[in-house]
């Protein structure tokens, strides 16, 4: 474990940018905290926290001068990694005929050409990226959009040295500190005039920026207050999820009085869906211009939650609120256990907090296994 000075943060934008990377980051933008393309580390949230509970968000200052003193506000890496809008093809009329071209040969499209560099990646949205790479980068089917820019992607992760109290990452085995899938992870560390950071290596890229920066070896002392920073965080995290045997209660529970009660708070917005690191609905769009010359196929984000989502001819096949929101909960806790091999769900509270009545999946589970209706619904 290395050590390296609060400063040298901004050393580490500066080297991603030399290296040709447009860096990513946390900064304060219109009340919250989002992710944006920083130009160097003083656009960080610094001296700035969130509080955060059922539909409440709000920022506050913070006493001292922490980059990261934050939990995750309402966006996710998936914007970049997964636009919500995003061209797929063009057609246009040419000799009597149409000429289709694939977006994915294209190289001047600037979102998908650019290298990106991820600074300030949570332990649960690294998960959460590692879920999305199994949706869209399996051996059944490879989505070559995703692929394009997923390959061209430097992270930065930083262990969690607050938790809000929506998080609930270390009954999934999400975190709050991250164990792999990143290039360099950082841990603040604040101790009374001090400020710095130790520093772990995951890979031969995060290795050579690495070396260009002024460091030395961690000592003991330095090493173990590191170290406390992220216990201090897992203490602090009360919110639970009971994953124990999860899946097959779901499957057993599909007619739960539980579904009614919350049907009648959800305003099936789709708020949760939007802002969840793992979701990954998308719809298809085709447009022509005024000419009828020109054809294009847009893929844009979309919901379990839309009414026209599940929509086959004669109607949809999800009409009601309630089946809605039981088919994004069971598909999210149990049958994509079936497909991906885990959970859809990495602790990181955003559906909580964003949903405008409060609804927490947390308790919704808890409050179906406190009444057990077992049942099956063909």
């Amino acid at each position: 474990m290395l050590r390296i000075e609060s400063q040298q943060v901004d050393t580490i934008v500066k080297r991603l940018q030399e290296q040709g990377y447009c860096v990513i980051a946390p900064t304060v933008r219109n009340g919250a905290i989002i992710y944006d393309e920083i130009q160097s580390a003083s656009e960080l949230p610094v001296g700035w926290t969130e509080l955060q509970s059922a539909a409440s968000y709000k920022l506050e200052r913070r006493r001292d001068q922490a980059m990261f003193g934050f939990a995750v506000g309402p966006q996710s890496w998936k914007k970049f990694l997964l636009p919500p809008l995003q061209k797929i093809l063009t057609a246009h009329r040419e000799n009597g005929s149409f000429v289709v071209e694939d977006e994915t040969q294209k190289t001047d499209d600037p979102s998908e050409r650019r290298k990106l560099a991820f600074l300030g990646v949570r332990s649960c949205e690294l998960h959460a990226i590692t879920i999305q790479d199994k949706v869209f980068l399996s051996q059944s089917y490879e989505d070559p959009h995703y692929k394009k820019i997923r390959e061209n992607i430097f992270i930065v992760a930083v262990h969690c040295g607050k938790a809000a109290p929506t998080c609930f990452c270390s009954s999934v085995n999400t975190g709050p500190r991250a164990e792999s899938g990143f290039d360099l992870a950082l841990t603040e560390v604040l101790d009374g005039q001090e400020h710095y950071f130790t520093v772990e290596v995951g890979s031969n890229p995060g290795l050579e920026i690495l070396n260009t920066l002024p460091q030395r070896t961690a000592n003991e002392k330095e090493e173990e207050q590191a170290k406390q920073v992220v216990e201090a965080t897992r203490r602090s995290i009360n919110k639970r999820l009971d994953t124990d045997g999860l899946k097959e209660f779901l499957y057993q529970n599909t007619k739960h009085p539980q579904w009614d009660n919350v049907a009648q708070r959800c305003l099936t917005c789709a708020n949760c869906t939007m802002v969840c690191p793992t979701c990954f609905c998308t719809t298809v769009e085709d447009t022509t211009d005024l000419t009828g010359g020109t054809a294009e196929r847009w893929r844009k984000w979309d919901s379990c939650f839309s009414v026209d989502f599940s929509y086959v001819h004669g109607g949809s096949v999800r009409a009601t609120p309630k089946s809605r929101y039981r088919q994004w909960l069971t598909h999210k806790l149990a049958s994509w256990v079936d497909q991906f091999g885990t959970i859809g769900c990495v602790g990181c509270g955003r559906c909580i907090t964003w949903c405008p009545v409060g609804i927490d999946l947390t308790e919704e589970v808890r409050a179906m296994r406190d009444v057990r209706v077992p049942s099956r619904e063909s």
